[in-house]
């Protein structure tokens, strides 16, 4: 077999620098786009915001003086779908506040002091006390200094629950021998420490967590004199000491039998158990909640759903045709250096793909959005429990895209729907088979459960077999282990859990 030359002709598909960015951009949520944006303004001097004070307040003319404010429609660039960005971009991820964590100076409870320039008293707003600092507060004029270390040890070990796992031997073997410390005076700290607020801070397991809060209710209840009354408090403790894992699993017909009470005295018992707070330290925790900005909004325009992009979340870029005036005089010019030309001319031109891209990422986001309205129109008007079987194909064929295009569109975008903002890959669901030969969504499914659910009698709730067979009257065939995964997809307790007095 002899060697020869052959001439082949083939297509294939290249990844440019552009294609690439325009992918990267496609997959970016509302933040991550936003920190996006900042580093290329940040990376290229020619590309700026439309909406940027400071380049609405002056601009450098061609000649190297400044001009006066004009308007932006002369150099903005071409707003996305033919619409009017809006002035402000901000996002409640972006936006830079003084009560972000990150500006607030560290609360030191041993009195260590922060840097002169930290020490405004805006700094102090919306400052959270941490469990460790507020029981730190407490003991500093409450005991002699050697009750106070002992007793930061043991705060020391607290989780976030304020619970105390490691035992008493575990903690003494971590003092130093010098300091001769017995267990007598470790148990003496953690009386201590289990006196201050919050109640039940300190406790080794749950039961004790409740004793010293039932304790210290039945103390301040005496004082009043209020109610519950004391037979109430003895079963509770009772339940408390004795029998709280049957009471997790509401196992109450055995609690009656190895109580010897009666339901009425039971339910008052378990009322009072119920006011009392198993975690004590989650009061302290950081709870600040994290906001999601809709990408898409969806309103109802002469009797048809339509989505429509957030202005919000477009950021409004151009090339600073400042500069790219200059840009061109220099290359015009005869011995202009031809590599500092080139730099420039390629800065040119990443700020306009950028800005064609970020175009073509929210023209993509529209396209996807209206078809997922379209298809799931009856969601918007009844809810989930319309919701139809949909899966990423169909809309890639309606919007004539590939199906990864698809998943990277509807990830970590969202849009505000009349039942609340919801993520675009929550429309997508698998179907179950009906009677009639028909499909139903698996989020129909959930949504018809959590229904059923709301509506059952708390003294004889549906287990997942009488739920599989509620489905079944309505012509959804399901299964009882189906059922089961569904409700414990949606943390729904089984029927045990759900059983009250």
């Amino acid at each position: 077999m002899k060697p020869s030359l052959q001439l082949r002709f083939s297509q294939h598909l290249a990844l440019t620098p552009q294609l690439q960015q325009s992918i990267r951009l496609l997959q970016l949520s509302t933040l991550e786009l936003s920190q996006e944006i900042d580093q290329a303004l940040a990376d290229n001097p020619l590309l700026e915001r439309d909406d940027d004070p400071q380049a609405l307040a002056m601009r450098v003319k061609p000649d190297g003086s400044i001009a006066a404010d004009v308007p932006l429609s002369e150099t903005a660039a071409e707003p996305v779908n033919g619409t009017d960005a809006p002035a402000s971009t901000e996002t409640p991820e972006s936006h830079d506040s003084p009560m972000d964590g990150g500006s607030l100076i560290e609360w030191r409870g041993n009195g260590d002091s922060a840097d002169e320039d930290d020490t405004s008293p805006t700094n102090w707003v919306g400052t959270t006390l941490s469990l460790r600092e507020h029981l730190r507060t407490q003991i500093a004029c409450q005991a002699s200094q050697r009750d106070r270390a002992l007793v930061e040890l043991l705060v020391e070990a607290l989780d976030d629950d304020g619970y105390l796992h490691p035992t008493l031997d575990e903690l003494l073997a971590m003092c130093p021998a010098e300091a001769e410390v017995e267990p007598e005076e470790l148990l003496t700290a953690l009386r201590l420490l289990q006196s201050l607020d919050p109640t039940g801070v300190g406790a080794r397991d749950a039961a004790e967590c409740l004793l010293l809060q039932l304790q210290s209710l039945e103390h301040s209840d005496g004082e009043r004199r209020a109610t519950p009354s004391a037979p109430v408090f003895t079963l509770a403790r009772r339940i408390v000491q004795e029998c709280l894992p049957l009471l997790a699993a509401r196992e109450f017909s055995k609690l009656r039998k190895l109580l010897n009470c009666s339901d009425e005295e039971l339910r008052a018992a378990h009322r009072l158990i119920r006011t009392l707070n198993p975690r004590p330290g989650t009061a302290f925790a950081d709870n600040r909640a994290d906001y999601i900005v809709a990408d898409v909004f969806v309103r109802k325009v002469k009797n048809r759903w339509t989505a429509v992009l957030n202005p919000e979340v477009m950021p409004r870029l151009r090339v600073n045709q400042s500069f790219a005036d200059v840009l061109k005089k220099d290359r015009a010019k005869q011995g202009a250096d031809p590599g500092e030309r080139g730099k420039w001319t390629t800065r040119v031109q990443e700020a306009r793909w950028l800005i064609r891209n970020i175009q073509q990422r929210f023209e993509t986001i529209l396209r996807v959005a209206q078809a997922i309205v379209d298809r799931q129109h009856n969601f918007f008007t009844h809810g989930a429990i319309a919701m139809r079987p949909l899966v990423l194909r169909e809309i890639a064929d309606t919007v004539e895209l590939h199906e990864s295009t698809i998943s990277r569109v509807t990830a970590h975008k969202y849009m505000a729907t009349p039942f609340g903002i919801f993520e675009l890959k929550y429309f997508f669901g698998s179907h179950v088979a009906t009677e009639t030969g028909g499909a139903a969504s698996s989020t129909a499914i959930r949504a018809l459960i959590k229904q059923l659910i709301g509506a059952e009698d708390n003294h004889n709730p549906f287990s997942d077999s009488k739920l599989a067979d509620l489905l079944g009257e309505q012509g959804i065939v399901v299964a009882r282990r189906t059922v089961a995964k569904y409700r414990e997809a949606m943390k729904i307790p089984s029927v045990a859990l759900r059983k009250s007095l």
